[in-house]
């Protein structure tokens, strides 16, 4: 069974918006590094964003820089991407996904290999011109 549970995934015309949701156990989400992925068919897996939950550290791809902010509510165990005027490149299945608690790796490292940490199922974003 999926960790981390994404929601908030839909179709919508270019320039709209969406907020995705992450959420997940408090075992989980403390003091760790949470983000974004996003892959589309026959395409390399790209991050997106992440934040580390108990400290000021976000990052942004470029891509997204400007458009898309990370942000997370503790009383909910729930990492947000809020994304604003998408575009149809934007169109992907967005993963949520989490470092392990305690690792040794930075989110920098872990965002570079994220395979044997924790993910959720998905949600799909499309985004049409």
């Amino acid at each position: 069974q999926a960790q981390l549970s994404e929601s908030g995934g839909g179709s919508v015309q270019a320039g709209g918006s969406l907020r995705l949701s992450c959420a997940t156990s408090g075992y989980i989400y403390a003091s760790t590094c949470m983000g974004w992925f996003r892959q589309a068919p026959g395409k390399e897996r790209e991050g997106v964003a992440y934040l580390h939950t108990a400290k000021t550290l976000t990052y942004y791809t470029d891509s997204v820089k400007g458009r898309f902010t990370i942000s997370q509510d503790n009383a909910k165990n729930t990492v947000y991407l809020q994304m604003n005027s998408l575009e149809p490149d934007d169109t992907a299945m967005y993963y949520c996904a989490a470092r392990t608690p305690r690792h040794p790796s930075t989110c920098s490292s872990w965002f570079q290999a994220p395979e044997s940490h924790y993910w959720g199922q998905g949600t799909q974003v499309t985004v049409s011109s």
